[in-house]
């Protein structure tokens, strides 16, 4: 049975108004960690693989190379996907951080990185991963992966924040809900079919980071404005 203590969001209201200066602190707490962190990459994934699955090995390599170039990793510090990028990072001998939610399943935080930060707000911690972010890397996922993806696509979109490269990992993967969303959503005119050059996929750990090294300036301490790719409405998806 729930614990309603986990219902964080309907506990705020005005008769604990409290709780904001809770949130305060993770807001500070996290800047004050993060300050001098300089150009990261955030990878974000499924927390239920384990060591011997595919997308686990390529997050690994992935973070081993770019922590090797001087690109510091962010991932959730949880176990899966996150801990083979804060592994790879760590034993790189390169910054590897962890923003880790305390949830009342599943999150366990790992034990491969250097920097660690814990919340207990969603919200608050989607900011760090965008903050010291100059690029994404989205793994095959569940739904805390898909709400990552699409609010960072959102801001981009909306020029709340600078353009940055995205890279879906997996073409197989995301193949059917590209093709959902340009069936359901582009055909019916919610969105525009020029949104997908917002990301772009990758299919090899090698791939990514070349995409990355020549998209991402390592020497500037500020994201370029650039996203993957210029939008171009004759774009294959497949």
């Amino acid at each position: 049975m729930a614990n309603s203590n986990q219902y964080l969001i309907e506990d705020l209201s005005y008769t604990n108004s409290w709780r904001l200066f809770k949130i305060m602190a993770e807001f500070v707490d996290a800047f004050e960690k993060m300050n001098d962190l300089g150009p990261a990459v955030s990878i974000f994934g499924s927390a239920r693989l384990d060591p011997e699955d595919e997308y686990y090995r390529m997050a690994y390599d992935i973070s081993n190379r770019l922590a090797s170039y001087g690109f510091n990793i962010i991932t959730g510090g949880g176990p899966g996907i996150m801990e083979a990028g804060n592994k790879g990072a760590f034993d790189a001998q390169g910054n590897s951080v962890g923003l880790h939610i305390k949830l009342p399943f599943e999150q366990k935080a790992n034990n491969y990185t250097t920097l660690r930060c814990d919340f207990r707000y969603f919200f608050v911690r989607k900011v760090m991963f965008i903050k010291y972010a100059k690029a994404y890397i989205v793994m095959p996922g569940g739904l805390g992966t898909m709400d990552e993806l699409c609010e960072t696509l959102v801001l981009m979109q909306t020029q709340r924040i600078k353009p940055f490269p995205v890279i879906l990992v997996g073409r197989q993967f995301w193949k059917g809900l590209l093709d959902w969303m340009m069936e359901q959503i582009v055909s019916r005119g919610y969105m525009k079919k020029s949104d997908f050059s917002l990301f772009c996929m990758a299919d090899s750990s090698h791939e990514v980071v070349e995409l990355i090294k020549s998209k991402v300036n390592l020497h500037s301490f500020q994201k370029n404005g650039t996203a993957c790719r210029e939008p171009d409405s004759s774009q294959n998806l497949a």
